[in-house]
């Protein structure tokens, strides 16, 4: 077993924080976030501190007859106070992927909804199952903002915060759909 192994199935005596991303493009994806918003709160050992607003993100990563196709995204980031393990956290966001009726055809494939692991305190892990930081959490937009908005504060290990690099994709497509006071 690896370090980072190790660590992802190491017991957790403190609390941690940590930020996981929500997404959704098919059957009403505000109301899917906003119910996985909801479903945060009943994992076990687990309190949701706060969340960001709903986003509108436009598709990416398809092809050009693909995003004729596509719905549009509606993404928010959640901030979870935690004392599950990084490995045990990421089941429970599976288990409420699954409840919602998750398939994975094909990467990047439309979704009722997608949760990711972002953030996992200050912890640094690679293995086959989880990578955190998420290994693309530093080049999405849809990522970044939501998560400025709640972590304004949080740095990135480049010693960038997430604010700094959240402003290169403030005029990409993303926009603030529904403020988090109303969810």
């Amino acid at each position: 077993m690896t370090s980072s192994e190790m660590v992802a199935h190491k017991v957790s005596r403190h609390m941690a924080t940590a930020y996981i991303a929500l997404g959704s493009n098919l059957n009403q994806p505000d109301k899917q976030v906003v119910e996985a918003l909801h479903a945060l709160h009943a994992i076990p050992k687990t309190k949701v501190i706060k969340h960001s607003s709903l986003y509108r993100t436009a598709p990416i990563g398809y092809s050009l007859v693909q995003l004729q196709e596509i719905p549009e995204f509606i993404n928010a980031v959640a901030e979870v106070s935690t004392s599950l393990v990084p490995l045990d956290l990421l089941e429970a966001l599976f288990e409420i992927e699954n409840k919602f009726g998750r398939e994975r055809p094909y990467p990047n494939a439309p979704r009722l909804l997608d949760l990711d692991l972002l953030l996992y305190g200050k912890v640094v892990i690679n293995t086959e199952r989880l990578t955190l930081p998420h290994p693309r959490m530093f080049e999405r937009g849809f990522v970044l903002l939501p998560l400025a908005e709640i972590a304004p504060n949080l740095q990135h290990s480049t010693d960038s915060s997430i604010v700094d690099l959240a402003k290169n994709y403030q005029n990409q497509g993303i926009n603030k759909f529904l403020s988090h006071e109303y969810i």
